[in-house]
């Protein structure tokens, strides 16, 4: 399968233009929308939500990961395998916490060029055919490169920020849960959340933090929004000691 994972959003032209490029190298491929609207222009954020979503698809599940502020630049066009998965985009760090967090990674510089190759959608006019190309079998014409020649951000292994706010209002950090202790409270503008297993574990309206189902710790308000509260991606979270 092919997995699009994407800043477009939802509306317009380009998640349309992004499948209809796949499909005319793979027609029967499966193609999965797994996020359209990744932060915007933001291959940090985004780096730590792919990470977390990246291990619920199977090994052969190819990436197309368009997050790409840099396009028409000089950041190399990747084909990076984690795994037994591979994630194909710019390398701008997009792939660097994903790659971290496994001990078989390599990476290779897409070569092959197009016919034609808009100045701005290396996505529909790049990436697309050659995630359609890995999916057949068809050989894509590129050249290993070490991984430490790769954009490689002194990210931390953990983001404290929002990285994600949900159709919910939910609001995701960059931390794993598993790093928290449940008597851990955490910190927004001054706003103390404490955790809770899940929403029915509080009352109608209270705010709390809990692990979501991709692992991260996700500050929610049950039956309400978080996003009410202000809380917005980028925004810095303080872990506080229990």
């Amino acid at each position: 399968m092919i997995v699009l994972f994407t800043d477009f959003g939802p509306s317009g032209p380009y998640l349309g233009q992004l499948r209809s490029a796949i499909a005319k190298r793979a027609p029967d491929e499966i193609i999965i929308d797994l996020l359209s609207n990744a932060p915007t222009f933001d291959p940090k954020a985004s780096a730590y939500l792919l990470a977390a979503l990246a291990p619920d698809f199977p090994d052969d599940a190819i990436f197309l990961c368009v997050i790409d502020p840099g396009v028409g630049g000089t950041r190399l066009p990747l084909i990076v395998k984690v795994g037994n998965q591979i994630f194909i985009g710019p390398d701008n760090g997009l792939f660097s916490i994903v790659a971290r967090r496994s001990s078989a990674v390599s990476a290779q510089k897409i070569t092959w060029k197009p016919d034609y190759l808009s100045a701005s959608f290396h996505g529909r006019d790049l990436f697309a055919p050659v995630a359609a190309m890995i999916s057949t079998g068809e050989t894509v014409s590129s050249a290993p490169i070490p991984m430490n020649t790769l954009s490689q951000p002194d990210w931390p292994d953990d983001l404290e920020s929002i990285i994600y706010v949900d159709h919910f209002g939910n609001a995701m950090t960059g931390i794993r849960a598993n790093t928290l202790a449940a008597t851990t409270r955490l910190d927004w503008n001054g706003n103390k959340f404490s955790h809770a297993k899940t929403f029915s574990s509080v009352e109608t309206g209270a705010a709390f933090w809990y692990e979501n189902a991709n692992g991260l710790a996700e500050i929610s308000i049950n039956q309400g929004r978080a996003d009410e509260l202000g809380l917005a991606v980028g925004d810095p979270i303080t872990i506080l000691a229990s």
